[in-house]
């Protein structure tokens, strides 16, 4: 079943005669491990945050885009929430609170949910993504990788269907880098999340992945798997 459909999806920024997304269609299948790469100003995070309606940026929007076969605006914004994880560029910009077993209950507790869930899915994630060791620490004292993966940690927490993610390495060391790419892949494979992600560092993930897509100037140049892909730009 398809989890995302962009049905012939064109998009400007305001005062902007050229069009950041031209004419765009695309299917994500449920499961899939998305990677969508291409040149700097191809479109690739303006398509991303049309996924993300309360990101979505502003300018003049045509097409449509559907989520489990219902569009996308007549979803209700708690399904949005909770269905719809997105991992940002900057590890600060995502942190809201000052301890990280607060950050992790955040968003469950904004949507609402119950004590014992609350506390089940926190202790959850903390075993999944190994931070039991600095569960009770300040926001403030940890290293941008261990910011980011609390970012990563927090969302799966609310059990979210599909992660988007945004270049999420861009200001991680290569390290820190490549076991951040590694996690994303198990949510993938473990967890059966849907997975959408563009990143610079192809040679980490470029492998793990079973769909790619390639654009240049706001249009699809490429798409399918990585060796039909590959065979694709090479001829």
């Amino acid at each position: 079943m398809a989890l995302f459909t962009v049905e012939n999806l064109t998009f400007s920024y305001p005062g902007q005669t050229a069009r950041a997304i031209d004419s765009l269609s695309l299917t994500v299948p449920e499961g899939a491990f998305l990677v969508l790469c291409g040149p700097s100003g191809c479109g690739k995070s303006t398509l991303l945050r049309q996924l993300k309606p309360a990101l979505a940026p502003h300018g003049t929007r045509q097409g449509r885009i559907l989520f489990r076969d219902t569009p996308l605006d007549r979803v209700d914004q708690r399904t949005l929430a909770a269905r719809i994880g997105f991992v940002q560029q900057s590890p600060e910009n995502q942190i809201v609170t000052d301890k990280v077993w607060h950050e992790l209950a955040f968003g469950l507790e904004s949507l609402g949910v119950d004590t014992p869930t609350i506390r089940r899915r926190v202790a959850e994630m903390a075993a999944f993504f190994g931070i039991e060791d600095w569960f009770y620490r300040d926001v403030s004292q940890l290293s941008g990788g261990q910011k980011q993966l609390l970012n990563l940690a927090s969302i799966m927490a609310m059990q979210p269907e599909v992660l988007i993610l945004d270049e999420p390495t861009s200001q991680l060391d290569p390290i820190a880098a490549s076991d951040f790419l590694n996690t994303v892949r198990k949510i993938n494979l473990e967890l059966g999340t849907t997975v959408i992600i563009t990143e610079h560092r192809l040679e980490d993930i470029l492998h793990a992945s079973d769909m790619v897509v390639v654009m240049e100037s706001g249009r699809i140049a490429a798409c399918g798997g990585p060796r039909t892909v590959g065979q694709q730009l090479y001829e």
